[in-house]
């Protein structure tokens, strides 16, 4: 396994880092122990949570996988061998659950947010705590186009000023950025700097070979500002393994149980998806591994986020660590993204 330094921090991090937000839902509290187990005994010592998980969110599971996490610190006592990241949500529709669905990053809600994930986590301390999601309007979670809306929402100063505050009380070493956009995080960097605040080490941005839009404006940032992207939904949701070819609907996958993650399902996407799951089969690559190795390899990558229902996906995911892909395989995979570039944003 390879590990890399997580942003100026003296943290070093797996390359692959282990994806949670199936636990409570798809997977029982056995399931993610095992899962555990299997990647820290692959070299992964990187897991990745949120307070909202289990996806998709439900007032029902709400917070299950943070607690499924601290049950098994609880039981293995290996806390420390763990770089352990977790997120505090922002304002959206159907999460009014969470602290009455009045979703602020101002002082009394991230306060009380990593107070209640702390709790739920059995631990002392968040090695990495991520706003999961801007609490102003813009374009995330597979808005590509901008459009400026006018709205009150906390200024960014008062939002890292209180994550400075929960660094200096030791309850998080590091903060991170998730679903942001290049201005949002060159803001909070130059904040950081201005205050002598605590600066941003990372950002949680969806990418894989269907979405590689981080690469236009937030790569060179990434890279620059050594705020490295930990990259979700590398496999688009299992549709770059393959598995939904043809419209095929396996039993007990996301996309088939749940309608609502359509993001990487449109005429366009399904397409491309063909062809990157054919490139990989006329190499002899596995597509899941093949799509997973592109992510690993990027410069401006500092972890790629795994996720599995099963162990044999988590093996194969694993394995990818591995992988090089040959000049072959890159030249063909920059052909059909010439071609079809980012049709599922």
């Amino acid at each position: 396994m390879d590990y890399r330094q997580l942003g100026r921090t003296d943290l070093r991090v797996s390359a692959l880092c282990l994806g949670s937000m199936t636990w409570g839902e798809q997977n029982s509290a056995d399931d993610a122990f095992a899962q555990i187990e299997r990647s820290k005994a692959a070299g992964v010592n990187f897991i990745d949570t949120a307070e909202m998980y289990p996806v998709p969110p439900r007032a029902e599971t709400y917070s299950t996988t943070e607690q499924i996490i601290g049950d098994y610190f609880a039981k293995h006592g290996d806390r420390a061998d763990w770089v352990l990241a977790s997120k505090v949500a922002g304002p959206g529709n159907g999460i009014d659950y969470i602290r009455g669905g009045q979703l602020k990053h101002n002082r009394a809600h991230i306060t009380a947010a990593l107070d209640a994930s702390l709790k739920r986590l059995r631990t002392d301390w968040i090695d990495l705590y991520q706003l999961h999601w801007p609490e102003r309007p813009t374009n995330f979670f597979g808005q590509l186009g901008y459009k400026h809306r006018d709205s009150d929402f906390t200024p960014l100063e008062e939002t890292l000023e209180v994550l400075d505050e929960q660094v200096k009380a030791g309850k998080i070493r590091h903060i991170g950025l998730s679903n942001e956009t290049p201005w949002g995080t060159l803001k909070f960097l130059q904040l950081a700097e201005q205050r002598n605040w605590s600066r941003a080490v990372s950002i949680q941005n969806p990418y894989n070979l269907l979405n590689r839009t981080f690469e236009v404006g937030l790569a060179e940032i990434a890279i620059r500002e050594d705020c490295g992207l930990l990259a979700y939904s590398p496999l688009a949701f299992g549709m770059l393994s393959g598995k939904y070819e043809g419209g095929a609907r396996p039993a007990n996958a996301r996309i088939s149980l749940f309608s609502r993650f359509a993001r990487y399902t449109n005429p366009q996407a399904e397409a491309a998806c063909s062809r990157y799951v054919a490139l990989a089969r006329e190499h002899g690559l596995d597509p899941a591994q093949m799509a997973l190795a592109f992510v690993t390899a990027q410069r401006f990558v500092t972890s790629n986020i795994i996720g599995a229902t099963t162990l044999e996906q988590l093996d194969s995911n694993l394995a990818s660590a591995q992988l090089r892909l040959s000049d072959e395989v890159l030249a063909g995979i920059e052909a059909i993204h010439t071609q079809q570039p980012n049709p599922a944003p």
